[in-house]
Parts: C-alpha cells; structure tokens; sequence
C-alpha cells in the first residue's frame, strides 16, 4: 500500500453499540500504531460512540501513552464509552436530545468532523457501526471533504458478512463456559433440576454452539468420581437450541424427559433469539407490546426468552426446580483472552496501513477470498450472518449430546 504523508493526520477512534471483549484492546492496540509509526499524528476519542460525535465530546490521547498501551489489554468494555445510536434515526436522536427538531444527525456528525479536522476515523463496532461510518465517509465526500474510515468488526455474535470471526466472539465463548461451570453445580441443589443457560444471539447461534463446545472440552479436564454418582453426564450439556434450527418441542421434550429420569437434571445452552418469532407471536396476541430499540431490534431482556423456554420446558419434564441463567453481561464484559488479542493485532495492524493508504471499508478475514485479511467494502458489509449448522465440528457435538 501506498501511504499519504502523515502530515496533518488526525485520527479519531469511535466504539460503538454493546460492548464486547476486544474494544479496549482494539483501541490500545491502533493508538500504539499510530504513537510508534506517526507520531505528528494527533489522535482523539470520541466519548460514548456517536452520541459524543454529535456533542462534540472527545477526549484526547496524550504522547505519554506511548510505551504504555499494553495496559489497555487488561480491561474489557471501551476506555472511550459506547452508546446505541443510529444516525438515521432522526426522531430517536432528537428524542434522546443529541440534535435539535429540524436537524440532521448526519449533517451534525460530519460537520464535527470537519471541525475537528479529523482526517482517519477508526469505528469499532457491529455493521450498524460500521456502515453508519461509511454513510458518513460518503457525504463528506460529496461536500468535498475527505475523510478515510476503517472499521473493526465487533461482534460477540459473529454474525458480519463476509467476515470469518468478528473480534471478540472467542473470549465470549469461553467466559460463558466459566460461567456455566459454577452454574452446573447447582444441579446438586434438587432433584429434578432444569438449568437454562441463555447465551447472546439474537439471529445467530454461532456464540450458543461455540459456548457448548468450550464448556464441553472444559468438562474434559475435570475428574469426575462417578463411584458417589459425581457423573459427567449430569454435568453435560443436554440441549442446545439455536435460531437456525427448527425446534421439534414434542421431540425435545421427549427425548429430555429420559435425560431427566437417567440423570435427575437438564441442562440446555438456549441461544436467546431461538423461537423468537413464536415468543413474539404469543406476546402480541397476549395483548402485549413488544419493545423495540433505536435498531427495530427486539428487547431481549424484556422480552425474556429463557423465562419463557423455562416454564414451557419445566412443565414438560416435571421439573421440580427450574433455573434460568444468562451469561451474556459476563461474557461480553471479559477483557480479550489471548486468541482474540493475536486476532485483535493482525486486524488493528492492517487498518492502520489500510487508513494511512486512504484505503476505506472494514478490516477481516473475507469469507469471499479464502479468508484473506483484507479491507473489505462498505458495499459488501452487512449483518445477520446465521450460524453454519453444517460444520463438522457442530455436527459432531450434537451427535454426543444426543447421545447422552
């Protein structure tokens, strides 16, 4: 890649929507980019994503991070804050009191950024994030203003066309196996017992197959004494459902209901978006209204898919204690583990070449190209990728639990 002069470069870093265990790690690692290899660079922070764009709320990063960024790989969430706010969504921004009745959020963003002189923009967020960031690249070049925009993809749902993994979605799997490795325990507390694990996904399932999977091999490492009825089977996972698969429940329930009798418990990985649309159903004819946020995006937590599973499964096994745990606020807040902070480097390291180049889009692994690390278009960039039910590795899993 051919670089511009560095001349006036001022970069801006802008995190965005929920947060996920790669943000504060994907900041340190571009600001020590920028720090080591330009250092007339003037960089800043955008507080709380695009609400503090819109208020002109920033935070500048002194030189004296330099040599010290590596502190930032020990926190999860985002040093800079995070906020859901979608620019096109005018009444919403004005609702909420980031523009005026009669004002733009687009024309508002932009017009900061030319008055921040800001020449790079770094947004780290999910599709929403990252094709907001290019609306905004497009009108400014309409108004002759030339702003180069790289995004990271985050997402702990892995859910970004055509990105191969999204950074952070690893760390999450595996905190949510840590989590549901205490949670198990209380399987000793009744007989009978029905544990709901509701990992995050709303459309894709990738993160509840991917926790089931960690917390399966996690199982692997522990002794069971199985003399005094310490069985790993009563440890397992029983169950897990995705959006992506339909779910037989007569099936299901038939089949853990021999789970329950063998082993006194049942253990179910529900991806909380799974049966969504039959929830919602049931919801609306209930006579009830069905929150939605700036994105049209369903209130989970209001919506409580695991409760809703729990009670219909609880009668189903006579249960006699049904428990419902998610994972999600765990898993999303941890800081990177090491897989996702090499994965973090690689992408963090090519966006900077990719910015200084005057290179525009979202920095991945392309499914499209071999899963070449690449600066992938705005154009091609879009969310609710479903989980690949097909991979061997899932089949192979579900093959197992069935089994049990």
């Amino acid at each position: 890649m051919q670089s511009r002069k560095t001349t006036n470069m001022k970069i801006a870093f802008l995190t965005s929507g929920g947060i996920a265990p790669c943000l504060s790690a994907s900041i340190g690692r571009l600001a020590e980019n920028y720090l080591n290899n330009h250092p007339d660079a003037e960089i800043i922070g955008y507080l709380n994503g695009y609400k503090g764009l819109l208020l002109g709320n920033s935070i500048s990063f002194p030189k004296s991070l330099l040599g010290n960024t590596d502190k930032f790989y020990q926190f999860g969430g985002s040093p800079i804050g995070n906020s859901r706010v979608k620019l096109t969504n005018i009444d919403d921004c004005i609702k909420k009191g980031y523009v005026q009745d009669g004002e733009n959020p687009l024309t508002i963003a932009a017009n900061q950024l030319i008055k921040d002189g800001i020449t790079i923009l770094h947004t780290i967020g999910g599709d929403d994030t990252n094709t907001t960031a290019a609306d905004l690249s497009n009108y400014l070049k309409e108004n002759n203003y030339n702003l180069t925009v790289v995004g990271l993809p985050k997402t702990v749902d892995n859910d970004v066309y055509p990105i191969a993994q999204t950074l952070g979605a690893w760390t999450a799997a595996e905190q949510g196996a840590i989590f549901f490795e205490n949670v198990a325990n209380e399987n000793t507390t009744s007989d009978r017992q029905l544990i709901v694990h509701e990992v995050m996904g709303r459309h894709c399932g990738w993160l509840t197959a991917a926790t089931a999977l960690a917390y399966r091999e996690r199982l692997d490492n522990i002794h069971f004494i199985p003399e005094i009825g310490l069985n790993k089977e009563k440890w397992e996972v029983h169950s897990v459902l995705l959006p992506e698969e339909e779910i037989d429940f007569d099936k299901e329930c038939e089949r853990l209901n021999k789970v329950m009798d063998k082993h006194d418990c049942v253990n179910v990985f529900l991806s909380e978006g799974a049966g969504m649309d039959v929830i919602i159903a049931e919801t609306e004819k209930a006579g009830e209204t069905v929150l939605r946020d700036a994105f049209g995006h369903v209130s989970l937590d209001d919506l409580n898919p695991g409760q809703w599973f729990a009670k219909q499964l609880g009668k189903r096994l006579d249960a006699n204690k049904v428990l419902v745990q998610k994972s999600g606020y765990f898993g999303r807040s941890s800081k990177a583990n090491q897989a996702d902070l090499d994965l973090i480097f690689e992408v963090a390291d090519h966006a900077v070449q990719s910015a200084v180049a005057g290179t525009s889009g979202v920095v991945g692994w392309d499914e499209d190209n071999n899963n070449m690390l690449s600066c992938i278009d705005f154009s091609r960039i879009k969310g609710g990728k479903p989980f690949d039910t097909s991979l061997e590795w899932y089949k192979k899993m579900m093959s197992e639990i069935k089994a049990i």
